[in-house]
């Protein structure tokens, strides 16, 4: 039995991957979650545990340049100093929730960005800075008693997941048209990431991965599984795509929602994790909205 500690009680990730392995792995993972605001947390036990998950943290909520001191010292600050007590308490594994925004966004429609083992990250705010610095951080800890793995997901979804995808959703709930734009996005679903992360924690391995669904999916086709299962009909149409390519050279919402960013296939996972496919995993998140 794995014991593992969540520090970031109410995360998202979090929780719904204390859901999956209760559900799925109840003989072979334990899961306890604390919060880390404030500083109680520094007086806890992780050294009954084999494995800490660190989900805690500041999402890309906010571009106010007030908010900078809080992410560094949420994102990076906090992050690093729960992986260091990790690793002071005797635990055997560190898993840290980074993010596929460290590697910055190319902007413009018609950019594609593939990113592999080779790409040099560059944020381009705060937020991802925060990001990396907390990911570069905490790998610098590792060594052959504690093993760290800084998880690069790309952008996560399911059913009450929050960011990007919930408002595509809305979006394509009530209309009808939809611009011919066949862009290029990795994603991952809910349940394959919480696959993953158990696997991980099981298989006790280290280093940085790019976990995602099983192949790219473009807006387009999103909003085209979702129509089909309200039973509505979709109308595909070019006539605002010049004026969007416009647009998304200065706004960076156009950009995200039609640009493209994609991982190359990570075969440096040792196991499988893909357990819901493209298409179903875009139906169990909109049945649950």
């Amino acid at each position: 039995m794995k014991k593992v500690l969540i520090t970031g009680k109410n995360s998202y990730i979090g929780q719904s991957f204390k859901s999956y392995v209760e559900a799925n792995y109840p003989s072979e993972i334990q899961v306890d979650s604390i919060s880390v605001r404030g500083d109680a947390w520094r007086e806890y036990d992780f050294s009954r545990y084999d494995a800490v998950l660190h989900v805690a943290g500041i999402a890309h909520v906010s571009a106010d340049p007030k908010m900078e001191t809080e992410y560094y010292k949420v994102n990076r600050d906090l992050t690093i100093a729960v992986a260091k007590l990790t690793k002071q308490s005797g635990v055997r594994q560190f898993v840290f929730m980074s993010s596929m925004i460290i590697y910055g966004e190319k902007r413009g429609i018609d950019s594609l960005t593939i990113i592999d083992r080779a790409t040099k990250p560059e944020p381009i705010d705060f937020y991802g800075r925060s990001k990396l610095e907390a990911d570069l951080g905490v790998q610098k800890l590792a060594d052959d008693k504690f093993n760290v793995v800084s998880v690069r997901t790309p952008m996560v979804f399911g059913p009450q997941s929050k960011g990007n995808f919930p408002l595509l959703v809305k979006v394509a709930k009530v209309s009808p048209i939809f611009p011919k734009i066949n862009n290029q996005r990795s994603m991952i679903y809910i349940n394959n990431l919480a696959e993953f992360l158990a696997k991980t924690i099981l298989n006790n391995i280290s280093g940085i991965y790019f976990p995602q669904n099983q192949e790219p999916l473009s807006t387009l086709a999103i909003v085209k599984i979702i129509r089909t299962q309200l039973h509505k009909p979709l109308i595909v149409i070019s006539l605002f795509n010049p004026l969007l390519r416009l647009l998304g050279r200065r706004f960076r919402v156009i950009d995200k929602v039609f640009g493209s960013k994609t991982y190359q296939q990570d075969s440096s996972i040792p196991f499988n994790y893909l357990v819901v496919d493209n298409a179903e995993s875009i139906r169990r998140s909109v049945e649950h909205r």
